[in-house]
């Protein structure tokens, strides 16, 4: 589900297609997206072993560990689009915003979170060329959770 009022429309990323645009302001840390009604994941293994399932791995994102969901309805999540230098950060399943964001945003998030360890993506990155590839689970926990510790940083020595 995404939280924040929003519109699809055409991307501000050259070649994106759609992109997902904020109605509304954001505040740094609060969180853009969240899961709902995950009613199955899949093991990658059981994607490629099964030729309906691969052929809707276009639509996958992982959500933890070797676990994707397919979703070749294509709802309005899907239409966030990838960014090395995104606005947000893709963290379990949820996008929580790196920064305050105004009305107007395109909100980003880094896909190599998102496919297969060492799985390049179909395209390259709009603003380097470089190619988008998996992260190993490990890599995307430890990069994500540091980046999320960081953003919501709280002084415990109160």
């Amino acid at each position: 589900m995404i939280l924040p009022r929003y519109h699809v429309a055409a991307s501000t990323i050259p070649g994106a297609g759609k992109g997902l645009f904020l109605d509304e302001p954001v505040a740094a840390g609060s969180i853009i997206t969240a899961p709902d009604q995950i009613d199955h994941t899949y093991r990658l293994a059981d994607i490629e072993a099964s030729p309906t399932l691969h052929e809707q791995f276009y639509a996958s994102a992982r959500w933890f560990e070797d676990r994707y969901t397919l979703s070749p309805d294509w709802p309005d999540e899907c239409f966030i689009n990838h960014s090395f230098t995104p606005n947000g950060l893709w963290h379990l399943g949820f996008v929580f915003a790196l920064q305050s964001l105004a009305a107007g945003a395109e909100i980003t998030v880094d896909y190599r979170h998102l496919l297969p360890p060492g799985q390049a993506e179909d395209f390259v990155d709009a603003l380097t060329g470089e190619s988008i590839v998996g992260w190993s689970w490990q890599e995307s926990l430890v990069d994500s959770t540091r980046a999320l510790a960081a953003l919501l940083a709280v002084d415990r020595r109160r």
